[in-house]
């Protein structure tokens, strides 16, 4: 058979994800922290954007006034620049140049009339700006841990090389106070030898607050018994089997310790007056607190109000004005291309997010149409509900659904929810009625744990399933363990030791 070339044509479908298309899914799935920095980086890209923080009018007028300014400053510097460059080398080094102490948009109101500059209203560093942290605010802003360890070593006479010893150690101890570097990868970082900085952690592990830098819980109350003067062999022996201590396997403790009853209950009631956590007293980073993206309350008649949360929508405008005169003005092929980019961009933009907005509130509706149970009456309400469920119900893909509950809130009279938690799978019921959501069943199991007052009250988890199975819940006993597992409650037989220890 003969090979040659030939044309042919063919139709076809296939699906092509332009790159603007790709970043309409980013915006879907982007949080509203993440889709703040997004949008930011997009104003200081594209000049044609700009916020809508009033009427548009108004915004456009500002816009205007501040392009103008920055224009009239920056003929200002150069009118200044073309001066003292004309000046002679005397009249620069003598301080004879065109009225230096006036310009400069830090120096505003900064000299008086003899042109003697006020430095009682300079800021840190000689700065008349007060962005930075002043000494007010370090005075009164609450010291972290590291900082504390920090001060300490200061005052521990150590010399210059252990104290740079130190603060390596401090640098490598976490939020909770614990050490979380290996000292002989420390010893081999700084090249000096274990023993040295061994010896440099034993003092650090002598500071303020008792227990820190140590590299296990075992260590952590080891050195607070020894600083109360309380550490023996016996209760060295129960730090080594802290793990039976957990269990509250009391009877192994005993034969372990060489103790009786009396003398396991005190040094038990003495490791529970430790901190596991000496560092978790001192102030971290603040932590960002969670901005729901819609909000639902309940209205007249039983009805629940969906609504976006303002405050997390970043409300953008493309500033036509200024585009119309940057486009008069474009004059290279070069000019023309770039503004035309930033105008479709920025249409683009506009346009997504606005789309992004609907399909967060329709998705969010249909969730609260679903989980309106939940609303009314509590957690033993939930609905079993999945995304096909809501994809169906609003004419969408899964994946669309997906992307949109993906870090994002939503506030009810209820609580702070994030939109996964109305997404539970179905339990079936033992009667053949409406299946039970999974969620609903966990809160039951606590419920059944948490009215456990005695030793004969407490439930096994084959009670357990029991019990449900009355209430019209078909599960299995693994399913239970399962479930108390990830609500972290011990065995039945934990719980039993639990409540035969004295109070």
């Amino acid at each position: 058979m003969a090979l040659s070339a030939r044309l042919e044509v063919r139709q076809g479908q296939g699906l092509v994800i332009t790159p603007q298309l790709q970043q309409a899914i980013k915006l879907l799935q982007m949080s509203n922290l993440e889709l703040e920095a997004f949008v930011e980086g997009e104003l200081e890209r594209n000049p044609l954007l700009q916020r809508e923080e009033g009427e548009p009018e108004a915004s456009e007028a500002s816009a205007d006034a501040v392009r103008d300014e920055h224009a009239a400053d920056a003929d200002a510097r150069a009118d200044l620049d073309t001066q003292y460059d004309d000046a002679s080398p005397g009249e620069r080094a003598t301080g004879d140049a065109p009225e230096m102490a006036d310009v400069g948009p830090g120096d505003t109101g900064a000299a008086d009339a003899g042109g003697q500059v006020d430095w009682s209203r300079a800021g840190p560093g000689g700065s008349f700006d007060h962005d930075g942290e002043g000494f007010e605010q370090r005075l009164t802003r609450e010291a972290t841990l590291a900082e504390h360890l920090t001060d300490q070593v200061a005052a521990s006479g150590l010399a210059a090389a252990d104290a740079a010893i130190a603060h390596v150690l401090i640098d490598a101890v976490d939020e909770a106070g614990y050490l979380r570097a290996d000292v002989a990868e420390v010893a081999g970082r700084l090249g000096c030898s274990e023993a040295r900085v061994e010896g440099v952690l034993a003092v650090v592990q002598g500071f303020d607050p008792v227990g820190v830098a140590a590299r296990d819980l075992r260590e952590c109350l080891m050195i607070q018994l020894k600083d109360r003067n309380r550490y023996d062999p016996a209760i060295g022996a129960l730090l080594d089997n802290l793990p039976l201590l957990a269990k509250r396997d009391l009877a192994a403790l005993k034969k372990i310790c060489g103790v009786d009853d009396e003398d396991l209950r005190e040094m038990i009631a003495e490791i529970r007056g430790l901190s596991p956590r000496p560092g978790a007293a001192f102030g971290g980073d603040a932590a960002t607190p969670v901005q729901p993206d819609v909000l639902v309350r309940e209205g007249p008649g039983g009805l629940w109000h969906v609504e976006l949360n303002s405050d997390t929508l970043p409300r953008l405008l493309v500033d036509q004005r200024y585009h119309a005169r940057v486009s008069a003005q474009a004059r290279s092929d070069q000019e023309k291309t770039f503004v035309s980019d930033c105008m479709a961009q920025a249409n683009w933009l506009t346009k997504s997010l606005d789309q992004r907005a609907r399909t967060i509130l329709k998705v969010s509706s249909e969730i609260v149409r679903q989980q309106d149970a939940f609303l009314a009456f509590g957690v033993e309400h939930l609905r079993p509900l999945n995304l096909k469920t809501v994809a169906d119900a609003i004419g969408m893909h899964e994946s669309t659904v997906s992307r949109v509950t993906s870090n994002k809130y939503i506030s009810t009279p209820r609580g702070l929810f994030e939109m996964k938690f109305f997404f539970t799978s179905a339990i079936a019921s033992s009667e053949g009625g409406e299946a039970h959501s999974a969620e609903a069943v966990r809160h039951k199991i606590k419920q059944l744990i948490d009215t456990e007052s005695r030793e004969e009250d407490v439930h096994s988890d084959d009670r357990i399933v029991e019990i449900l199975k009355g209430a019209g819940v078909d599960i299995a006993r693994r399913t239970v363990a399962k479930y108390r597992e990830a609500l972290r409650i011990p065995s039945s037989v934990e719980r039993r030791r639990m409540l035969k220890e004295p109070a």
